[in-house]
């Protein structure tokens, strides 16, 4: 029997047959790689095209017969795609939820990915979305316009990204396994522009709460170009000129926020993971307060203060590191229990 052993394995894997405590494992299938626009050559190995399925380095501009808009997006396992109504783009979105669910709603997170990430950002070690899932959340993640499996240009956060991110949250709402009275929005550093940006343009959406972490509050604290006289220095790329105000009118979580009629809490470490200071967290809590939300704080001082920019209030020690997911769970479950009756 022992030299048979090999053999067996060999043709479970060729048959994909399962093994006992496999059965209820959540999958996120990773998102498809980047795919060159340019045309494919004749002999190319990878040359596809005229097969009816959009794969390998194929794009509806190489190879239109097979990824055009009326074919939509390659077929995926494990994916919903959602049409952002602005851009026709199909956006691709992954539902996770407890390996135990039992069929009833739950309360439910919707993760915005930080710089121009997307859902492979909650998919490694120390910011994992099926860790939360394990806490009892439904959990969302997702690949913003042009980014990851999902079609589009990218928007870098900008409104045709917003009105994407709406059409997911209507969209999510209506799952199964999502309790349409209990959705929490929570945004990674840049990301904040997206949810900001979401949320005060479509007030109308059904989410209860905002959880920021260390996200920019303005053009001086997203890009380099803007911030040489300023103590704060941003790291996302390909941004427009500081002086271009119709570019950043779309992108400048600070005057978002203002405009956010849902609580908000701000998650902000003294060491922060991409500025000299932490001191845009004050700019963006002190914006909350000042502004629409009913609720706004920051770390775990009172609710709706406003701070001083000099001395600084004293943020959470160190930096986020491996603590994060587990300060998110926290502040999501206090968030829940206090504003859903």
């Amino acid at each position: 029997m022992k030299k048979c052993l090999p053999l067996l394995i060999m043709l479970c894997i060729l048959s994909s047959c399962s093994f006992p405590g496999m059965e209820n494992q959540e999958t996120i299938q990773p998102p498809a790689p980047d795919r060159p626009s340019e045309s494919l050559p004749e002999d190319s190995p990878d040359k596809r095209c005229g097969d009816g399925v959009c794969d390998g380095p194929e794009t509806a501009a190489n190879c239109p017969q097979d990824c055009g808009e009326e074919t939509g997006p390659p077929a995926q396992e494990g994916v919903l795609w959602v049409e952002n109504p602005t851009s026709g783009s199909k956006l691709a979105v992954y539902v996770l939820a407890p390996a135990d669910w039992d069929g009833a709603p739950l309360p439910t997170l919707i993760l915005v990915p930080g710089g121009i990430g997307d859902s492979s950002d909650f998919t490694g070690a120390g910011r994992s979305a099926q860790d939360m899932a394990e806490r009892g959340f439904t959990v969302v993640i997702f690949d913003p316009e042009g980014r990851g499996a999902s079609g589009g240009e990218e928007d870098l956060n900008g409104h045709v990204g917003q009105d994407g991110l709406a059409e997911i949250v209507r969209t999510v709402a209506a799952r199964p396994e999502v309790d349409p009275e209990r959705i929490g929005l929570v945004s990674y550093s840049f990301g904040v522009t997206l949810a900001s940006g979401t949320l005060a343009r479509y007030p109308e959406l059904p989410i209860v709460f905002f959880i920021d972490w260390e996200g920019p509050a303005n053009r001086v604290y997203t890009t380099h170009d803007c911030s040489a006289d300023a103590p704060g220095i941003g790291s996302t790329s390909g941004m427009a000129a500081c002086e271009d105000d119709a570019f950043w009118s779309e992108r400048e979580a600070e005057t978002f926020i203002a405009g956010v009629q849902v609580p908000y809490q701000r998650i902000q470490f003294e060491n922060d993971h991409s500025q000299d200071t932490p001191e845009h967290a004050v700019v963006m809590v002190n914006a909350a307060v000042e502004g629409d939300p009913p609720w706004a704080r920051l770390d775990a001082f009172a609710a709706n203060q406003v701070f001083d920019l000099s001395p600084l209030p004293p943020m959470f020690p160190g930096a986020a590191g491996s603590k994060l997911n587990e300060l998110v769970i926290d502040f999501a479950q206090e968030l829940f229990a206090l504003f859903v009756p």
